[in-house]
């Protein structure tokens, strides 16, 4: 049996590329033809439990209380594993330690005391005690009904809201402080798991006798992180309560409204980022002897540059998203300019690389360059694996363990990357991945490992043509509008969209079919991304539930600790 590699392999070799391209063609025709623009009957997503990101918990906090007491805190939440691709996917497997339930706990009292400080509590606590020195249950009660329900992302019960002003009386008795102790009940709220994870709670669906939907809290909770990354707000949270989320026009009307806010920004740049696993540009660096003009600065900048492309394009301008791939629009910065070798002004400028310049698109931005290569000259072969991971949803296996450089070490004085390559890739063990790697990157050798522009490695002209998966190229134009047609591109987007949406990887088992027809609309769109979002948000699989696993279980299985022991651990 081929191998994932060899089967990649065999599509680019020279016998196999009209029989792969006729095959894809006859799967694209049959897959066209076999479905219409109507959603799966049975589509659903499953009931999880994830942890809230680091972000999503600094923005929740910042939209409830303001953010600069969101930015005076950092996120207490745990690393994530990328999983499938996503972070985001990662929160529905991490486990939460000891050490990490005391980093919640310290961040809770920390967020509590800004809230009911003297700077802070004239406005964001509704009402005045009858003596700061006293406690009053009335008082207590309203700020935290009201601010419970904007943490918990629910209404409180009255026995739950009567156990926290039971926590504010008995603090204030003791402390002689009625904001003291509105502080430790507010405490109380922010180190509970139902705060800390996103709890997806189902109900029968009335309208599908059997079947299961998640109740109307839960979806907006699901809408609100997927759109804003960010719990839901007081507006989405009444459309809850009246259950105009369960009607039609009722979701349209509130996925509209989330569409059409400042805040998608946000979530789109942090759907994006993730994507893109910019995550690593925390612990990237160049060799200063190298690069000298790459400073931790430059790199920065050199993210922010691809996310502020990515929004300004899909967003903002609302284009095709594989132009994305092709486009000289972008934008830059003073950091940036050494590495472009480009003259600008101070801040972020728009910017737009000249027609013969070998820039176009974000393959051939810094944050790709220089996130996938060494720290001292470039790599093809992280620039082509990266491609196909981050952009075509390609697993790449492993390098085995026992790859043999005696070939290479030997083999003198190579000048270019190519030449190392080719000596490389005679090893059988490491051909088959190679081929599928190498290609691409060699097309990007144009930029060194900052980078920066170059028409020769070590004196030699390079050589940057190349193949993928049947579009020979001769430059790097070649490789961007080969990436750009590529027909794993936008279901590639639509997958982790997906997936990034419904709080977890998606199951091939259960969602081929309703990623293909996520995947004919955005087509139908002309690859659009609000309309991919508005489509997931509005679709049946967003909202109906398969029960594979109860979410109690999950918290169970993730953290090792039930929700009630997790939460006696927090107090």
């Amino acid at each position: 049996m081929l191998t994932y590699c060899d089967q990649l392999r065999f599509s680019s070799a020279p016998g196999g590329r009209l029989l792969f391209r006729a095959v894809l063609a006859a799967v694209l025709l049959l897959a066209a033809c076999s479905r219409g623009p109507v959603e799966p009957e049975d589509s659903a997503s499953p009931l999880r439990v994830r942890l809230m990101t680091g972000q999503q918990y600094s923005n929740t906090i910042a939209q409830i209380f303001g953010a600069d007491i969101s930015d005076s805190v950092a996120p207490p939440l745990p690393p994530l594993t990328r999983t499938d691709g996503l972070l985001a996917s990662g929160a529905a497997f991490v486990g939460v330690t000891s050490d990490q339930i005391q980093q919640i706990q310290q961040a809770a009292a920390s967020v509590a005391e800004k809230v009911v400080d003297e700077q802070h509590r004239d406005y964001l606590i509704p009402c005045k005690p009858v003596s700061v020195t006293e406690a009053d249950a009335a008082c207590a009660a309203r700020f935290l009904r009201e601010t419970g329900r904007l943490l918990y992302r629910r209404p409180l019960g009255e026995t739950r809201v009567a156990e926290l002003v039971g926590v504010a009386e008995a603090a204030a008795d003791q402390t002689e402080d009625f904001y003291a102790g509105l502080g430790l009940a507010l405490e109380a709220i922010l180190i509970s798991p139902e705060v800390v994870f996103i709890i997806d709670v189902s109900e029968p669906d009335p309208a599908r006798p059997g079947q299961e939907r998640l109740n109307a809290y839960s979806l907006a909770s699901r809408l609100s992180f997927f759109l804003w990354n960010a719990a839901p707000d007081d507006a989405l949270l009444l459309a809850a309560a009246s259950g105009d989320l369960y009607t039609g026009e009722g979701l349209q009307r509130s996925v509209e409204r989330m569409l059409a806010s400042s805040r998608l920004e946000d979530g789109m740049r942090a759907f994006f980022d993730d994507m893109m696993a910019f995550d690593e540009f925390t612990s990237l660096a160049k060799d200063p002897i190298v690069y000298p003009m790459v400073t931790g600065a430059t790199l920065a900048d050199a993210r922010e540059q691809t996310l502020r492309t990515v929004i300004d394009h899909v967003l903002t301008r609302g284009l095709d998203y594989r132009d994305l791939f092709t486009t000289r629009s972008t934008f830059m910065s003073m950091n940036l300019a050494a590495v472009y070798g480009t003259p600008t002004a101070n801040g972020w400028v728009p910017y737009e690389f000249p027609e013969d310049s070998s820039r176009r698109g974000l393959l051939t931005q810094v944050s790709f360059l220089a996130a996938h290569s060494h720290a001292v000259r470039s790599s093809p072969t992280l620039r082509g694996k990266a491609l196909r991971e981050l952009f075509l949803c390609q697993k790449v296996p492993a390098p085995p363990p026992n790859v043999d450089f005696s070939l290479l070490e030997e083999a003198g004085d190579l000048k270019t990357a190519r030449e190392r390559l080719q000596i490389h890739s005679t090893n059988p063990s490491c051909a088959g991945c190679h081929l599928i790697m190498d290609p691409m990157g060699l097309a990007l050798e144009n930029f060194d490992g900052a980078g920066r522009y170059r028409a020769t490695e070590n004196g030699v002209a390079l050589d940057t043509s190349g193949e993928l998966d049947g579009v020979i190229y001769e430059d790097v134009d070649g490789l961007t509008r080969a990436m750009r047609d590529h027909p794993k591109l936008p279901y590639c987007l639509v997958n982790r969209l997906y997936a990034y949406g419904t709080g977890g990887p998606v199951s091939l088992r259960y969602d081929r079919e309703i990623l293909a027809h996520f995947l004919e609309r955005f087509a139908g769109h002309g690859y659009k991304v609000p309309d991919l979002l508005r489509d997931i948000a509005n679709s049946r699989a967003f909202s109906q539930v398969r029960s594979d696993q109860r979410p109690a279980e999950t918290v169970v299985n993730a953290t090792g600790k039930s929700p009630a022991r997790i939460a006696l651990d927090l107090q």
